[in-house]
């Protein structure tokens, strides 16, 4: 298992320690300084069963000064979504937990459960 981790982030953090408290074998990936592709962020779209819009943190300074609240969420924006978020990967939601066929967005316990 792979979780995409910022360490500042208390989310991030409960996700880590509750894979630590049940024993997952895990890499960490710091993606602030490590950024996922847009290859990485398609295929783990993919796994999440998710758009691009529906992990991007669209109150981080960055999205407004992108315009992110007035680009379309639709099929012929998607890759745009995608590139902003390879570009600036602190507009990706966290922690994002990747297995073999699927991930999930590790922002609750429900979620995490999934995974587990």
């Amino acid at each position: 298992m792979e979780i995409w981790h910022n360490p500042r982030c208390t989310k991030s953090r409960a996700a880590k320690k509750a894979l630590d408290e049940a024993g997952t074998g895990y890499t960490e990936r710091r993606y602030l300084d490590t950024p996922p592709t847009v290859a990485e962020l398609t295929e783990v779209l993919g796994k999440l069963g998710r758009e691009p819009w529906d992990i991007t943190r669209t109150k981080e300074p960055v999205a407004k000064e992108l315009g992110l609240a007035g680009l379309p969420r639709d099929a012929a924006n998607r890759d745009r979504w995608i590139e902003l978020l390879a570009e600036h990967p602190v507009l990706i939601q966290r922690p994002i937990l990747i297995d073999r066929e699927t991930a999930v967005v590790g922002r609750d316990e429900a979620s995490l459960r999934e995974i587990l």
